[in-house]
């Protein structure tokens, strides 16, 4: 059974090649539901900092109404009304 991960968590900062990073442990890593190689979003707060998956797919689709909504500007102003 995976013991739960504390909700605070200190990470030290490394240096990796000419950057730095944070290293995530397999337990981090699984909390998050993200692997080796995938993408993560970091949002910076008021209150901090928040890690989180990227979905692709959801970006691919925001990505596409972004542009629909750009293509039809007109149109929606006046649904809009």
């Amino acid at each position: 059974m995976n013991k739960p991960i504390p909700r605070t968590r200190s990470l030290k900062i490394t240096k990796i090649g000419n950057s730095a990073g944070i290293i995530l442990s397999k337990e981090l890593l699984a909390t998050l539901n993200v692997d080796i190689g995938d993408e993560i979003s970091l949002t910076v707060t008021d209150d901090g900092v928040t890690l989180a998956p990227v979905d692709s797919e959801f970006e691919e689709e925001m990505r596409l109404a972004r542009q629909i909504m750009r293509e039809r500007v007109k149109v929606l102003r006046e649904l809009a009304k």
